[in-house]
C-alpha cells in the first residue's frame, strides 16, 4: 500500500484552512493545518509535506517570504492562494520559487485536481533514469538538485535549475516561452511570459558561454542549450 501522501495547509483564515483539509482528507491525503507563517517554516522540516498550500496574506511573515525561506532548504512543491482583488503578481510567486497558484474563491474540484497534477510531476521527475547531465565544466542533477561548475557547486533555485536541466536534456532543440512555461511550471501559465527571460537571464549570470555549449536565445521564438558536438 503507498504511503499517504503529506500536505501542509497554511491559511490564517482557519474556517478555509479546515475546509480544505477535509477536502484533502476525503482524497486519501495526510493534512497539517497551520495558520501563520513561522510556524510554517519552523514545521517543514519535521513534518515533511509532499505538498505546501500557502496562503499570500498571513499574519508576521506573508507567503512571499515563507516560500523564500522554505526554499533556502526545501524544493518541497508549493501552491500559493491568494483572495481575489489581493496584489498578487504572479510572476514574482514563480521566480520565489512557487509551482502554482489559485485564486479563492476556488472550486475544490480544481483545487484537487491541480494538487494531483503537481504530485504526478514530481513522481515522474523522481522515475527519471538519467538524473544527471554532465557536459563540459557543467555537471546538473536533479536528484538533488545540485549545479556543478568549473569543479564548484553553484546555488540554482529550484525552478532555474529545472529550466537549465530541461534545456540540457533536450540540446540543440528550440523551444518557445510558452513550452518552457508549460513544461517546467506545468500548466498553461496564462499571462506575461517575462518569468522565463528573468530565469535564463539569471542563470547566464552564473555560467559563462563554454567552447563545447552555450545557452542561446532564438529571437523571435524562444531559447536552446547549443552543443557543438
Amino acid at each position: 500500500m503507498n504511503e499517504r501522501k503529506r500536505i501542509m495547509i497554511v491559511d490564517d483564515d482557519k474556517h478555509i484552512a479546515e475546509l480544505i483539509s477535509l477536502y484533502l482528507t476525503k482524497e486519501g491525503y495526510d493534512t497539517l493545518e497551520l495558520y501563520n507563517g513561522i510556524d510554517a517554516v519552523e514545521k517543514v522540516p519535521s513534518y515533511q509535506p509532499d505538498l505546501i498550500i500557502l496562503d499570500l496574506m498571513l499574519p508576521g511573515i506573508d507567503g512571499y517570504h515563507v516560500c523564500t525561506e522554505i526554499r533556502k532548504n526545501s524544493t518541497v512543491p508549493i501552491m500559493m492562494l491568494t483572495a481575489k482583488g489581493d496584489t498578487f503578481d504572479k510572476v514574482l510567486g514563480l521566480e520565489l520559487g512557487a509551482d502554482d497558484y489559485l485564486v479563492k474563491p476556488f472550486d475544490p474540484k480544481e483545487l484537487i485536481a491541480r494538487i494531483k497534477a503537481i504530485l504526478r510531476r514530481v513522481g515522474e521527475k523522481s522515475k527519471s533514469i538519467e538524473n544527471s547531465l554532465r557536459y563540459e565544466n557543467l555537471e546538473i542533477n536533479i536528484d538533488n538538485y545540485t549545479v556543478i561548475y568549473h569543479g564548484k557547486r553553484v546555488d540554482f533555485p529550484p525552478k532555474e535549475l529545472e529550466l537549465l536541466y530541461y534545456l540540457a536534456k533536450h540540446p540543440n532543440q528550440v523551444f518557445t516561452r510558452e513550452q518552457l512555461l508549460d513544461r517546467i511550471w506545468g500548466y498553461e501559465y496564462v499571462g506575461d511570459t517575462r518569468t522565463v527571460d528573468v530565469h535564463m537571464k539569471r542563470i547566464r549570470e552564473k555560467l559563462n558561454e563554454e567552447e563545447n555549449w552555450s545557452l542561446k536565445t532564438v529571437w523571435g521564438i524562444g531559447y536552446k542549450f547549443e552543443t557543438n558536438h
